[in-house]
């Protein structure tokens, strides 16, 4: 029988990995949210009969991006630095 090693890492490692995990997941969402609505979006081009969903999902396109970008540099770009607003 082995004995289990204890965990070499400090509680706060395990934490801020545990937060790393959270945002990948999140960001993995979001990448599909984005792959799915510019399908849509060429879909309801290539229909051309409604405007406002046209509109829609390419302002929806817009604000996938720009809330992946934020995440992205709010969490794995951002060193030390914390943000305050």
């Amino acid at each position: 029988m082995t004995q289990s090693q204890p965990d070499p890492r400090s509680p706060e490692q395990i934490a801020e990995e545990r937060a790393a995990g959270e945002v990948s997941d999140v960001l993995l969402n979001i990448e599909h949210a984005l792959t799915r609505a510019r399908r849509a979006h060429k879909v309801v081009v290539k229909g051309g009969v409604d405007r406002n969903a046209e509109i829609a999902l390419a302002e929806a396109i817009e604000g996938l991006n720009k809330i992946r970008k934020r995440l992205m540099q709010d969490t794995y770009f951002a060193g030390d630095a914390v943000r305050l607003i």
